[in-house]
């Protein structure tokens, strides 16, 4: 049985970036249970750094983290963030707490907002004003990924694929950890993973945390017109996002959050419809056919807050989940976090900066909760 110091359950953004900094402390492996990383939640994402997120601890943490970012990993890309009717007082919002973190952003007109996408409708049905960020960054999910594999591997760590967990106990001062293909035992257990995250919890016998995998679709499509130079462009309230791929096709998504078990999530029908219908409501585009279609899920904790801190009533075993929609975003930020509180290292100076504390995003809040 391998003695190892850290073992990451779950090789997504999350996991990985954690992994890559806790091995400059110790032995680390990471436990995935697919042939590589980033295959479920991580490696579907749109994978765009913004600040149009509703919980302030998750615009914080994204601020840390965009200046953390490095290429190829993170590009510089507008974005456009457009009110549909009845969607005014969201984009008043969405002003006021952009311009905490990104003081540079603009309020556009609606003639304004269709220079930068000329597709964009106004009047009945479209849109009634924007807001624009010519500073946020568009996201390589799969070099962001490498990036942080290479960093583990150089550090003495290592990824076993194909490696799910089957069994979780605590003896003595070390979790054992099983797999199909070895056994390992670690001294602490991070928990990465994903959207199942409670289920390898209540494998180990530690009480669920109530988090939820909300499954969200996206398309692509052709379009007869170059949109390589268009800004990454969302409603501020329930509509679409679209996103340029190449100069002639456009991914979109209904941003839905449909219940699912964790799984191998795949798009259904209805929700791909509704992508395609939100599209052309909201301009003047069709959608005859899709270039392609997939889905994944985004875990959230009962208040929508990331988590990372080890659980109360189980010592060794660290709880690094709920990272919703913006774990590639924030992953910088929460890698620094996860490194402090399994070391026992300072606090990051980084998000002591954004007014993040480690109570934010302990596991007690949520158990506290439910109590």
């Amino acid at each position: 049985m391998k003695q190892v110091d850290y073992l990451v359950i779950g090789a997504g953004i999350a996991g990985l970036s954690a992994a890559a900094r806790l091995a400059r402390h110790g032995e680390t492996l990471v436990c995935e249970a697919e042939d590589a990383p980033g295959v479920h939640s991580s490696g579907r994402s749109a994978a765009f750094a913004h600040f149009d997120m509703d919980a302030w601890l998750v615009r914080a943490l994204t601020a840390a983290s965009i200046a953390l970012f490095e290429a190829p990993g993170a590009q510089p890309h507008p974005a456009l963030f457009v009110a549909l009717s009845g969607q005014e007082d969201a984009l008043d919002r969405l002003e006021a707490n952009y311009r905490e973190w990104a003081p540079h952003v603009r309020r556009l007109s609606v003639a304004a907002a269709q220079e930068h996408v000329p597709v964009l409708r106004d009047g009945d049905g479209g849109i009634v004003g924007a807001l624009l960020d010519l500073q946020a960054r568009k996201l390589d999910a799969h070099a962001l990924l490498e990036a942080h594999r290479k960093a583990l591997v150089a550090a003495g760590g290592s990824v076993a694929a194909k490696a799910p967990v089957t069994a979780l106990r605590h003896e003595g001062e070390r979790w054992i950890v099983d797999t199909p293909g070895a056994s390992y035992a670690a001294r602490v257990v991070v928990n990465a993973a994903g959207a199942w995250a409670d289920t390898v919890a209540q494998m180990g016998g530690i009480a669920a945390l109530g988090i939820t995998p909300l499954r969200r679709t996206v398309i692509t499509f052709d379009v007869p017109i170059n949109v390589k130079g268009w800004p990454f462009t969302k409603t501020v309230g329930p509509g679409f996002y679209i996103e340029p791929e190449g100069s002639g096709r456009l991914l979109a998504s209904p941003m839905d959050e449909g219940e699912s078990a964790p799984c191998d999530a795949q798009p259904e029908e209805e929700d791909v419809a509704l992508a395609a219908w939100r599209v052309e409501e909201a301009t003047t585009l069709t959608v005859p056919r899709l270039a392609s279609k997939w889905a994944g899920l985004r875990s959230f904790a009962p208040d929508r807050l990331p988590v990372a801190g080890f659980d109360p009533s189980a010592p060794g075993f660290f709880w690094l989940a709920g990272q919703g929609g913006f774990g590639l975003q924030t992953s910088p930020a929460m890698a620094l976090a996860v490194e402090a509180l399994v070391t026992g290292g300072a606090w990051p100076e980084e998000l002591h900066a954004v007014g993040v504390t480690p109570q934010m995003l302990a596991a007690e809040r949520l158990r506290a909760r439910a109590g």
